[in-house]
C-alpha cells in the first residue's frame, strides 16, 4: 500500500475516533408538552429521534416529562442543572418559558419543536403541517361516502391553524359540498375529550374525522373503531403502530424523529447553530401514511398522489394561516375554531 493512501486511511480512522469519543460524551435532554412520552404522536415521534440517535451516534438521552404546563420551567431547568449538552422542547407550548431559560443560560444549547427559535441560543423548528394535512383532507374527501366530516384539534394556535385550514383546504378542493365538523379540545391528553367530540361528529352524520390532538386524538380512534367509522391520525403512521386496526385511513405524518436526529447528529458534529429551519413535502419530512394497514383505496391514493405532484411544482400552493384560507374560500367555508 502506497504511503500517502495509508496516511489518508489512518487519519480517516482518527476521525472516526475521535467523533466516537466526542459523541459517548454527549449528552442530549428531551422535554414534553403535557401529552406526555407516550402519546403515540408528537412526543413519541420526538423520542424515537433521541434513540436513533443514541443507538446510532452513542449520545446519552434522557426525557423529562410534562404533566401540566407548570412542568415546563422546572424540567428545563432541571436539565440544565443535570448538565445536558442540548435540551430540546418538544411544542410550541413551552416558547415563553423556553425564552426565559435560554435568556438565563445563554451558553446552554436549546432547541424547540413547533416555533421560531426564542433566543440566540435557540434551534426553532417547524414543519409545513397544512402540506400534509391538505393530502389527508384530499384523501378523507374522496372517501367519505356521506360528504360529512370531521376534524378534532388538541388546541387552537396559529401553529395548529396549519394543520385545520391545510385538512380543510384539502377536503373542499376534492369535495366543495361537503360539511367539515370541527371541535377544539383545548387539551393533548384528554382521550375521553377526544372520544366524546368523534362519537358526537359521527352522530351528525360524519364518516371520517381527522384528529391534530397528540394523545387526545387516542380517543377520536377508539371512537371510529367502536362505530365502524374511520380516523385520520397524525405525526406518526398510527396504523402501523397498531391502533384502529381497519379503521385507520392514514395519518398526517410529520417526521418529528427525523429532525431531533438531524439536531444530534449537528450537535456532534460541532455545527450546531442557532436560527430557524422548515422541514416541508420537498424535504420528506411530511406526507401521507399509506403502508398495509392504512385502509385507503386506490383513488384515494392517486388523488392524493395528484396532489402531492401539484403542491411540489407549486400548482397548489396550500394555505398555511387563517387568513390565507379565508381569502381563498371565503366567509361561508371559513375555518371557525376557536
Amino acid at each position: 500500500m502506497k504511503k500517502g493512501l495509508l496516511f489518508v486511511l489512518v487519519l480517516a480512522m482518527l476521525a472516526l475516533v475521535s467523533t466516537a469519543a466526542f459523541a459517548a460524551d454527549v449528552k442530549i435532554a428531551l422535554v414534553t408538552d403535557t401529552g406526555g412520552i407516550n402519546d403515540q404522536s408528537f412526543n413519541a415521534s420526538a423520542w424515537e429521534g433521541m434513540v436513533k440517535a443514541q443507538e446510532e451516534l452513542g449520545v446519552e438521552i434522557k426525557y423529562f416529562e410534562s404533566k401540566t404546563d407548570a412542568d415546563y420551567e422546572p424540567n428545563l431547568t432541571m436539565a440544565v442543572d443535570d448538565g445536558y449538552d442540548l435540551i430540546i422542547a418538544v411544542g410550541w407550548m413551552m416558547a415563553d418559558q423556553l425564552a426565559e431559560v435560554a435568556e438565563s443560560y445563554p451558553d446552554q444549547k436549546f432547541a424547540i419543536i413547533d416555533n421560531g427559535s426564542v433566543g440566540d441560543n435557540v434551534v426553532g423548528i417547524n414543519f409545513a403541517t397544512e402540506q400534509c394535512s391538505y393530502l389527508v383532507g384530499v384523501i378523507a374527501a374522496t372517501m367519505t361516502e356521506t360528504k360529512n366530516v370531521g376534524f378534532v384539534v388538541g388546541m387552537v394556535s396559529p401553529l395548529m391553524d396549519t394543520f385545520g385550514v391545510g385538512y380543510y383546504a384539502g377536503v373542499l378542493d376534492t369535495c366543495p359540498d361537503c360539511t367539515i365538523q370541527e371541535f377544539n379540545a383545548n387539551s393533548y391528553g384528554d382521550v375521553a375529550g377526544g372520544k366524546a367530540a368523534a362519537l358526537n361528529m359521527f352522530t351528525n352524520g360524519a364518516d371520517i374525522v381527522y384528529h391534530a390532538a397528540g394523545g387526545t386524538g387516542l380517543g377520536v380512534i377508539e371512537a371510529a373503531s367502536e362505530q365502524n367509522k374511520y380516523a385520520i391520525g397524525v405525526d406518526q403512521d398510527q396504523a402501523a403502530l397498531g391502533l384502529g386496526e381497519g379503521h385507520m385511513l392514514t395519518s398526517a405524518l410529520k417526521n418529528v424523529g427525523n429532525a431531533v436526529f438531524a439536531l444530534a447528529e449537528d450537535l456532534v458534529a460541532g455545527n450546531f447553530e442557532a436560527g430557524d429551519k422548515m422541514y416541508d413535502l420537498q424535504t420528506g419530512a411530511v406526507d401521507y401514511a399509506s403502508s398495509e394497514k392504512n385502509v385507503l383505496s386506490d383513488a384515494a391514493k392517486e388523488a392524493a398522489e395528484a396532489a402531492k405532484a401539484a403542491i411540489l411544482s407549486g400548482d397548489i400552493v396550500v394555505p398555511a394561516t387563517r387568513e390565507e384560507y379565508n381569502e381563498k374560500y371565503g366567509d361561508i367555508k371559513a375555518y371557525t375554531l376557536e
